[in-house]
């Protein structure tokens, strides 16, 4: 079972949501929050598997609200997928160095909110359907925190392959195929890359690889 805080200042929006995720087996709404001081508290209190966070919010909002929470190391397994009303809301650049695993456009047909739920939840990809590489390659465009060329030089070469990899979208199964190895040799290897380092998870992986240049955000225009 998948648990889930949802927290957004509307209570429409959240009416729609828990209704949306409980009609599901697999999916449970453990609580709400409408701002992002009570999803921090609620957070701590419930330990969810995911928080369904959005953005512009009274008190504190949802980027903060999201730094506590991943900063928070009794939290270190919970997830924050970030709720946005465009694609490349200026907001979702802040949130992701913050430390979301993922955003969700507000419009998004509601079976791609379930399954990108899912697949957060599982920690085997980055992107929400409706969301591309360029918004990836728009993002890290912007200015970052140098990565150090320490965090680098722990990874062998064929770590530092399949972070390029990660960073390009790919996931463990289509990393295997073009490297010739096992899917799960392939899901080796990133974890490695991963604990190696000290991201949290998938998400946190493809900004590195763009932010220490292993990968190149391509042009805006191609």
């Amino acid at each position: 079972m998948i648990r889930v805080l949802l927290v957004d200042d509307q209570p429409l929006i959240r009416t729609g949501l828990r209704a949306l995720l409980d009609a599901e087996d697999d999916l449970e709404v453990v609580a709400e929050a409408e701002h992002g001081e009570a999803a921090v508290e609620l957070a701590a209190e419930h330990h969810p598997d995911l928080v369904l966070m959005d953005v512009q919010m009274p008190v504190l909002d949802g980027i903060e609200a999201t730094r506590r929470i991943v900063g928070d190391e009794q939290l270190a397994d919970v997830r924050v997928v970030v709720l946005t009303n465009y694609g490349l809301d200026e907001y979702v650049f802040d949130a992701l160095r913050a430390g979301a695993s993922g955003f969700l456009v507000k419009d998004t047909e509601p079976e791609e909110i379930v399954q990108a739920l899912r697949v957060v939840a599982d920690g085997d990809a980055l992107l929400s359907p409706g969301i591309t590489r360029r918004l990836i390659s728009e993002f890290v465009a912007r200015p970052a925190e140098v990565v150090s060329a320490a965090t680098l030089g722990a990874l062998t070469a064929r770590e530092r392959e399949v972070v390029a990899l990660v960073g390009n979208g790919l996931n463990n199964d289509e990393i295997a195929e073009r490297l010739v190895v096992s899917p799960t040799t392939a899901k080796t290897h990133v974890s490695r890359a991963m604990t190696k380092t000290g991201v949290r998870d998938r998400a946190q992986l493809v900004v590195l690889a763009y932010e220490s240049g292993l990968v190149r955000p391509r042009d805006r225009n191609a």
